[in-house]
């Protein structure tokens, strides 16, 4: 199978660019991507590092991302697996992505800038829920905006309830750590206390 080596054979089998592609593209958060960044209950967060690339799901309550201004945006950073590989990357090359997803609504938004991360306590208090505080949250300077066409989100049928897939027919992640561990950790317990410990956890 013939391989593509350069931009020029690229362009060659996909054609030129359509005006649609380009002019929606913006250098700050215009107010109808303010709407849809407000609206959103979910993003990916893409980073880069020595190490390699990371890309981190980010959930929280609808808008948890703020708009400070049209060029800035604040993303707290939220209880996870303390793995912090996103913020490590972020410290050591500020580039990041955001992909921001709307249940319901077949587009997604990118961003793509350069981030800092601030632990000024008033601003790590603005964002506590449940009277939790995030330990830091990520500055992004905003480089560009655009909204991405709905083909790959109605393609897989994202929203759509007869797609999803049933409890239980996808190994627990449980199971996941016994096999990887030898047993060390994981199992059924794991997955049993699963949800409480989410429940205590959640901020």
């Amino acid at each position: 199978m013939p391989r593509i080596e350069t931009v020029e054979d690229l362009e060659a089998l996909y054609g030129p660019v359509g005006e649609a592609s380009t002019a929606k593209v913006a250098d700050r958060v215009t107010p109808e991507y303010r709407a849809m960044i407000e609206a959103a209950p979910f993003a990916a967060l893409a980073t880069v590092g020595p190490e390699g690339l990371d890309c981190s799901p980010r959930g929280d309550l609808a808008g948890f991302v703020r708009v400070q201004d049209e060029h800035t945006l604040l993303l707290p950073d939220r209880r996870g697996n303390n793995r912090v590989d996103s913020l490590r990357n972020i410290i050591r090359d500020p580039r990041v992505a955001l992909m921001f997803l709307i249940p319901g609504w077949g587009n997604a938004l990118r961003v793509n800038g350069r981030a800092y991360l601030e632990t000024d306590p008033e601003l790590l208090g603005s964002f506590a829920v449940e009277g939790k505080a995030p330990r830091c949250v990520m500055v992004i300077a905003v480089g560009e905006v655009y909204f991405q066409c709905a083909r790959a989100v109605i393609r897989a049928g994202l929203w759509d309830p007869s797609r999803q897939v049933a409890p239980g027919a996808l190994p627990t992640p449980g199971r996941i750590l016994a096999a990887m561990s030898e047993h060390r950790v994981g199992g059924e317990a794991y997955d049993r206390d699963w949800a409480g410990r989410a429940a205590a956890t959640m901020w």
